[in-house]
């Protein structure tokens, strides 16, 4: 059963035409103009990409820093021991271990959002992949979340750092912000976000890399922009 539509949602859907492809900046002042919620809702904007995900060289992954963050509070997890574990807190991380954490986060305790492991914490930490992996949370050198710089892979976390992957159907979906951020913010967030995403672009990939790009609210409509 198809779920009804709220008022403020149709009302914000009368200020989009679905058949045109916006600007930027345009979208995000459309979507900033919406009628309000009673949270502050996340900006996203999703992908559709022109790659096989079939061929190993079109897996298309990458990190950004987005230079106002994200709005969100993150809290870091740090697998690391000795040295790493003081340099670790005192770069911010929210929780902190090595075997006891791995046995908190293997009974069921999740509380936290991103994980940064040191190298040689990987092997024991291989025994929560089937937790970590599908939530998107298993560190990884390519991310720089397998590192034995602890202190800088937390601060960029905390900073705004944000990873996108592409998935099965060659989507991306990333949030760029809160909607109560500043529309200069907001662009400048999503642009640096774009022109990263860009950089990865299949070297054998033929044809359009990015073939449409949508930006919504958590609880708007989706808008087209140009790519």
């Amino acid at each position: 059963m198809k779920r009804p539509q709220s008022k403020r949602y149709r009302e914000s859907v009368k200020a989009v035409d679905k058949s045109k492809t916006y600007g930027l900046k345009e979208a995000i002042s459309i979507l900033k103009a919406s009628p309000k919620t009673k949270f502050d809702e996340s900006l996203e904007l999703a992908f559709n990409l022109g790659i096989d995900t079939k061929k190993s060289d079109h897996m298309v992954r990458g990190t950004v820093i987005l230079p106002h963050g994200t709005g969100k509070k993150i809290r870091v997890a740090v697998f690391c021991r000795g040295e790493a574990e003081k340099q670790a807190f005192d770069s911010g991380a929210d929780f902190v271990g090595a075997q006891e954490l791995i046995d908190k986060v293997a009974g069921g305790w999740m509380d936290f959002d991103c994980v940064v492991a040191t190298p040689d914490m990987m092997k024991d930490l291989s025994k929560l992949g089937k937790v970590l992996g599908p939530r998107g949370l298993m560190p990884s050198p390519k991310t720089g979340t397998v590192t034995q710089n602890v202190a800088q892979a937390v601060k960029d976390l905390k900073a705004g750092k944000v990873e996108f992957k592409a998935d099965k159907q060659g989507g991306v979906h990333v949030g760029v912000g809160k909607l109560s951020f500043g529309e200069e913010h907001l662009f400048e967030n999503a642009t640096i976000l774009i022109e990263s995403l860009k950089g990865t672009r299949p070297a054998s990939l033929k044809g359009d890399f990015i073939k449409s790009i949508y930006i919504s609210s958590s609880m708007g409509p989706g808008l087209k922009v140009a790519a």
